[in-house]
């Protein structure tokens, strides 16, 4: 029998965010603050809705687990990239970058079915307001969470093993700050057509059906709104799901410039730079864009500051 002189690489090195030292100072800062301000973003969000009776309602549900996707979204690169940026060695095993990719996909697909949700949530609250408790009950918010959950968990089971599968045989280098789909597969010496075929399936698969019902709800709430007589009740229903588009085009925008553009160095540049946004920055913001422009939000913010300032 004939062996194959073929090492599996049990390590991989990231490329990180800069080669520049100069930049590090500066970058890990920001970086710090922007994970500190998601932390207490998100958990802060949870809680307020939490222990607050007057935010016990569809929207804000959906809101506090989006918060906690969030939160651990978040939570599976930004620590380690902190850390790589003060290591001149920014390393992982294979074994972690495995987990992490398969964390940080499931939480992703996750997300997007979550936002999904919540479009269908404002579209029976502004075209059908007086079924609304009807139709959006306890069970079917419970069954639409689980069900993102369950893609989420479906799709990144299935992609962490089928590119996990493949062999590794070197070099080692991720011209990343994190273990994604692209540059994984390009340090494969395997054939990878089967494994991008179903990993193009699942990625398309999550986006294009999430979006359609996000597309498909804000197309049938604008028309909606459109045909309301009253100036202020069209303001009023726009407020309510302002929050919730803003959040979505930020993280689906991001998405589409990182993943469909053609290979290049220029393009893998930006890519990392889109990258940073959908995975640091995007979590922090959605729990501030909820905070800033929704009304009942603050109000409840406010009320807690001020019997906190009483006591």
């Amino acid at each position: 029998m004939k062996l194959m002189n073929i090492t599996q690489v049990t390590m991989f090195e990231f490329s990180g965010l800069t080669d520049d030292k100069r930049l590090v100072p500066l970058l890990f800062g920001f970086f710090l603050l922007v994970y500190l301000v998601t932390i207490c973003g998100n958990v802060g969000m949870m809680a307020i809705i939490q222990f607050s009776q007057s935010l016990h309602t569809p929207m804000y549900y959906f809101l506090s687990y989006l918060s906690m996707v969030d939160f651990f979204y978040s939570s599976v690169t930004t620590p380690k990239m902190l850390t790589d940026l003060l290591s001149d060695k920014k390393s992982i095993s294979f074994v972690g970058c495995a987990l992490q990719f398969f964390f940080f996909a499931g939480l992703a697909s996750t997300e997007v079915f979550v936002l999904a949700s919540m479009s269908y949530d404002r579209y029976v609250a502004i075209c059908h307001p007086l079924h609304y408790v009807s139709m959006m009950t306890k069970n079917k918010c419970r069954s639409l969470v689980l069900i993102s959950f369950s893609v989420g968990l479906v799709q990144t089971t299935s992609s962490t093993t089928c590119m996990f599968s493949l062999r590794f045989c070197g070099p080692n280098l991720l011209d990343h700050f994190y273990c994604d789909i692209p540059p994984v597969l390009k340090l494969s010496c395997s054939d990878t057509r089967s494994c991008e075929i179903l990993l193009v399936f699942f990625v398309c698969f999550c986006t294009i059906s999430s979006l359609t019902i996000i597309a498909v709800s804000y197309i049938l709430i604008i028309s909606c709104i459109m045909r309301m007589k009253s100036t202020r009740g069209r303001q009023k229903a726009f407020s309510t799901c302002s929050s919730h588009l803003m959040c979505a085009t930020l993280f689906y925008v991001t998405v589409f410039v990182t993943y469909l553009q053609p290979s290049s160095t220029a393009v893998e540049s930006q890519n990392k730079a889109a990258s940073v946004f959908y995975a640091m920055m995007t979590p922090m913001l959605n729990p501030l864009i909820y905070s800033l422009r929704n009304q009942e939000v603050k109000r409840v913010v406010l009320q807690k500051l001020q019997k906190d300032k009483h006591r």
